[in-house]
Order: structure tokens, then C-alpha cells, then sequence
């Protein structure tokens, strides 16, 4: 390096370094060529054989010897970046700035990228980049004209089901309140969910890894195994695909809100869980048709064991349904009351043995006993008027209106141990069925009248 004004002759090398120093120190370390004495600041060829001796480019491209320096010296580059490459506004530094922005940030990134550079607007930096290494010499010599990769189109022709050119536009966001979103995970600008059909199929490739030591047995098995993820992924579009098209979300959400306005009974409610499992083969509108068909048809199943109840019991006509019920009610009625009575008398019976008998309890049994020797029509007055009494013995009148039992009721029980009596003489096992509601008293009664008249035999 040496002072512009010095000229290479044939001064001494060590008086030349010295002459150097003395100038560096002068002018801020800044260094010439040793040849022609050019500003070589930004770039320079140093020697690394020769003590301080630098070269341009040009001198250095062709083979400058100065002194003891030769050609052949090994060399050095000493860069600092300042410089322009193809003559722009643009240093090399700034232009390799550029690209490691890119590489660090991404393509199209250019605030992040125009911020690493430090003094260029992201404009400036787009502009840069297509005029250099788009448009320019660079872009034209590594992008080819055309690409090497053909993609060819499978699907059907133009304007068809699976033709490119239709875009199906995306679905708007399910209209939910924030609390109905928060409490699915709903985010309503992504249209998604946090937590999604299946949220564990990741789990199956998280620790897969390809190694170069597998066999082809060991590589086909983690190939079927990203297939099983695929397949299970693929499940999860088409659920979240059916669910934006149908609108299941409001939907869900309104038929909440309904079942909440009409409460369903206990037996609904598991009969709704159960049934869940068919939802994904119906619409929202089958399904619940299918939901009141069920119900309907166990109100049916109900009417018909009623009617087989009345079957039962000797009723053929609906019309004589109320009045069995009315009846039903009365006897009814009338148990409770002769518990009540029976209480009552024990209680008072109770208190006669603790102070002794009086004079009205004995007017009283007396009282009691006169009403007992009364006439018949008294006497049969509650199943007088009931159907099949005029069937009946005057002994089984009794009967049924001690027990105040409908004779409708006493005919079908009769018939039944009957027949079921002739069945079991004859060899045939059999199991007899009572009508529902009859009171085990009433049964043994009837059982041990049947075996007193000789209807039938015990033992």
C-alpha cells in the first residue's frame, strides 16, 4: 500500500512499507494499490507472503510483480461489502442482507426483511428483488421459461362436478353466541374447533422416523401406518365438512334450547342416548321423527297390555271400560277406608281392654249385627249393578262382596284355575297367570271356595 504521489520504480521494498505506515497513520487507514496506486478501501487482494503489499483487482488479474512479490504468492481477500456489485445504489453487504432475510423470514416477508437490512423501505427491497434476481440477468439464467414439470388434469371436463374451474366458496361461520363458542372451543374466524374428531391421530406419526439402516419390511410398515393417519385425518374433514354444510352447530344448540322449554322425563332422556349411535345415518329431521316413532310405539305397547288387562277381565267393549275403571277406583276407595277403620277399631279396642267395656260398644255390636241380618239387595248393593252378577251363585255373590270384587273379575279368575285345573289332570304343565292387581288374600279365598264346591280338588 503506498501514498498516491509514490510511483513504483525501483525503490527499496522495506523503505516502501515504511514510507506506507507513515501515510496510513496520515489518512485513517486507508489503502492504494502498491501497483497503480488505486483506492482499494472496500476490496483489496492481500499478499500473505509479502509484509503489507496490496493489489486491485485489475493488477492482481494480471499477474502484477513488484519487488519481491511474484505471482505466484499466496493471497487474500480482503472484503469489507461497501462496494456495488452491478453498479446500483445497492452494496454487496446490503445485497447479501437481502437474501439472508429472505432465508431467515421467508418469501414475502418484507417488513421483517427491510427491518434486518436496517436502512431500506420493504417497497425498495420488492423493487430490488424483482429487478435483480427476477427480472434480471440472475432470474433469467436459473428461473427456466418453462417448467420442467408437467401437471396433468385428471378431472372431468370443463364446467363439471370435479372441474378446477368451480370454487366452492367457504362457508360462513356458524352464528353462536360467545358463550355457546366458548363452550364448544368454536373459533368463529377459522371456523374450527380446539379440540376435533379424533383429536389423537397425530399421536400415531409423532415418534415415527424414517431411518437408512430399515429394511423394506420395517419401511412398509410405517408406510401403512402414515396411511392409517391419512385415512383417519381424511374422517375428520368430512365430519367438519358435514357439519358446516348441514349447520349442525345451531342446530344442536337450537334443539338444546327446546328440550330445555319441553322437559323430557327420564325414560326419554336415556332413550335419546341410546339412539345417538343412529344420528350419523339421518338427518336432523329423521332423526327425530324416528325419536316420536319410538315414543309412539311404546305408548302403543302400553294402550295394548291396558286393553289386554280389560280383555282379562271380562270387559269386550270400550264403553264398559269406564265403568271398570270406576269401580276400580271405588274398591280402591274402599280399602283404604277399611284400613283406616281397622286402625282405628284396633286403637279403640286398645283402650276398651285398658278401662273396661262400655255400654255404648255393646249398643254399637248390637247395632252392627242387626245391619248384617239386612236384606239381600242392601247386602249385594255395591255389585249389584256390575256386570255378570246375575251369573252368579248366591254363595259367590257373597263371596264377591265380601272380598268387593267386580263378578266380572271373579268369573275370569274362575275360569282360569279352572281350565288351568283340567290341564293338569290331563298331564299338560302348565303355568297359571292371574290378572294383575289381585290381591293374594282375594286368590287363596277364591281357591279354597272352588275346592269347598267341588270345582276342583287340592292337594
Amino acid at each position: 500500500m503506498q501514498h498516491p504521489e509514490m510511483y513504483p520504480g525501483n525503490l527499496d521494498v522495506i523503505n516502501q512499507s515504511a514510507e506506507m505506515a507513515r501515510w496510513r497513520v496520515e489518512n485513517e487507514q486507508k489503502y492504494y494499490c502498491n501497483y497503480c496506486q488505486v483506492d482499494i478501501t472496500t476490496l483489496r487482494v492481500k499478499c500473505a507472503v509479502c509484509n503489507d503489499f496490496d493489489l486491485c483487482l485489475e493488477c492482481f488479474s494480471s499477474g502484477a510483480e513488484l519487488g519481491n512479490h511474484t505471482r505466484d504468492h499466496d493471497y487474500q481477500i480482503v472484503d469489507q461489502g461497501n462496494f456495488s456489485l452491478c453498479e446500483s445504489e445497492w452494496t454487496a453487504l446490503e445485497e447479501l442482507a437481502v437474501l439472508e432475510g429472505i432465508e431467515q423470514y421467508g418469501y414475502g416477508n418484507w417488513e421483517e426483511i427491510a427491518d434486518h437490512i436496517g436502512n431500506k423501505t420493504s417497497q425498495e427491497v420488492i423493487e430490488f428483488y424483482q429487478a435483480r434476481f427476477v427480472h434480471g440477468n440472475l432470474g433469467k439464467s436459473c428461473i427456466p421459461e418453462e417448467s420442467p414439470y408437467k401437471v396433468v388434469d385428471h378431472t372431468s371436463s370443463k364446467d363439471g362436478p370435479l372441474s378446477p374451474s368451480l370454487s366452492t366458496p367457504p362457508q360462513p361461520p356458524a352464528e353462536l353466541t360467545l358463550q355457546e363458542q366458548q363452550e364448544l372451543g368454536y373459533m368463529p374466524l377459522r371456523d374450527d374447533f380446539e379440540r376435533e374428531y379424533d383429536n389423537e391421530a397425530e399421536s400415531m406419526v409423532s415418534t415415527l422416523a424414517v431411518n437408512y439402516d430399515d429394511d423394506d419390511l420395517e419401511t412398509a410398515l410405517k408406510l401403512a401406518q402414515v396411511d392409517m393417519f391419512l385415512r383417519r385425518l381424511k374422517e375428520r374433514q368430512r365430519r367438519k365438512r358435514i357439519a358446516r354444510e348441514y349447520g349442525l352447530v345451531g342446530i344442536f344448540f337450537n334443539k338444546q334450547k327446546q328440550q330445555a322449554k319441553r322437559k323430557l322425563s327420564k325414560d326419554e332422556k336415556e332413550l335419546r342416548d341410546r339412539m345417538k349411535v343412529y344420528s350419523q345415518f339421518h338427518a336432523s329431521e329423521q332423526h327425530e321423527q324416528f325419536f316420536e316413532n319410538l315414543q309412539k310405539e311404546k305408548q302403543m305397547r302400553s294402550r295394548i297390555k291396558e286393553l289386554m288387562r280389560y280383555r282379562r277381565n271380562g270387559i269386550t267393549k270400550l264403553e264398559e271400560c269406564s265403568e271398570y275403571e270406576a269401580a276400580r277406583y271405588k274398591r280402591e276407595k274402599r280399602k283404604e277406608n277399611k284400613k283406616k277403620m281397622a286402625s282405628s277399631a284396633a286403637s279403640k279396642k286398645g283402650g276398651a281392654l285398658a278401662g273396661g267395656k262400655k255400654p255404648e260398644e255393646k249398643e254399637g255390636k248390637k247395632s252392627a249385627d242387626e245391619k248384617d241380618s239386612g236384606s239381600d239387595s242392601e247386602k249385594y248393593q255395591g255389585i249389584k249393578s256390575a256386570p255378570c252378577f246375575n251369573l252368579l251363585s248366591e254363595r259367590e255373590k257373597t263371596l264377591c262382596s265380601s272380598m268387593g270384587m267386580n263378578p266380572a273379575k271373579y268369573m275370569t279368575v274362575k275360569t282360569i284355575i279352572i281350565k288351568d285345573h283340567v290341564q293338569r289332570r290331563q298331564g299338560i304343565p302348565t303355568k297359571t297367570r292371574y290378572p294383575q292387581n289381585l290381591d293374594k288374600l282375594h286368590r287363596k279365598r277364591i281357591i279354597s271356595f272352588l275346592a269347598d264346591s267341588g270345582w276342583i280338588t287340592v292337594g
